[in-house]
């Protein structure tokens, strides 16, 4: 059991399942556990080393490939598997990605995936657009080691209803889900940390896992494709967090229309085929 979920963040990676490993062993007191393997993930996610140096370096120094993987794992746009594409062989070869058994290609692994979305997060270019967390501090959403995730979407709401101007509309059809993920890192900083399920990404949902010491959230990233679209995305939530074993999940969806600006922000619990949805709109 433990052997799976180390490949789950690893996909077999040599130097990460060694390390992850050697934390539990050495650092941990050899905390073989679900629990475990968290812990060590997130030492091994802020450590220093080549490996992850490289990975920003290669990015970096190749902006097709930057701008290959961040429109695969931020935007969610489908790529296939294609023998001619050059930018995506520098991507196999770096063991950044890989194809799955449908012929898409997807980020190698998880870890990967948490240290590169980090990457895109910290990008000085999304600072202009999303300066701060507006204020909202750590004990507001952290209270006895107890993370309040509807307080943080309230929160997020009234934040992207401040950068929601018409100037900034085209800028958040494109990276919405960014601004997002850099509100809620500095959160979860420390002490926990999100992946996002690469295969269910696409244009129009995305699926973030966020880990926060013993606590699980699931959370639902939609665009606003009208109301039927929307009882849709209740149903889809509801069986994938039966899959997962959760009772619980949040559904935030991005409305890009004009209008919206004029609409009221939605905030409420559903009830959906047994699962309690948590269902946002700013």
């Amino acid at each position: 059991e433990i052997a799976r979920e180390i490949h789950e963040y690893t996909d077999g990676y040599p130097y990460l399942v060694s390390n992850i490993c050697r934390y539990i062993h050495e650092t941990l007191n050899k905390e073989w556990s679900s629990k475990g393997v968290q812990e060590a993930v997130k030492l091994v996610l802020t450590e220093k080393s080549t490996l992850f140096d490289d990975v920003v370096k290669n990015l970096e120094s190749n902006q097709d490939l930057y701008q290959y993987i961040y429109e695969l794992l931020i935007i969610g746009v489908e790529k296939k598997y294609s023998v001619n594409n050059l930018v995506l062989d520098w991507g196999i070869m770096f063991g950044f990605l890989k194809k799955n058994s449908e012929n898409k290609i997807v980020v190698a692994n998880r870890i990967f995936e948490l240290q590169i979305a980090d990457y895109f997060v910290e990008k000085d270019d999304l600072k202009n657009h999303n300066k701060s967390v507006n204020g909202v501090l750590r004990q507001d959403v952290i209270q006895n080691g107890h993370f309040n995730m509807e307080l943080c979407l309230r929160k997020f709401a009234e934040h992207y209803r401040q950068l929601f101007t018409e100037a900034d509309i085209s800028f958040l059809e494109r990276h919405g889900r960014l601004v997002f993920l850099s509100y809620l890192q500095p959160l979860i900083n420390g002490a926990g940390f999100y992946h996002i399920e690469s295969q269910f990404t696409d244009l129009r949902r995305m699926d973030i896992v966020v880990d926060y010491c013993s606590q699980q959230f699931i959370i639902e990233l939609k665009l606003w494709r009208g109301k039927a679209a929307h009882q849709d995305a209740y149903t889809q939530l509801a069986a994938y967090l039966h899959d997962k074993g959760a009772q619980e999940g949040y559904l935030l969806s991005f409305d890009f229309r004009r209008e919206a600006k004029k609409r009221r922000p939605l905030a409420k619990w559903v009830e959906k085929n047994g699962a309690r949805i948590f269902d946002v709109m700013p």
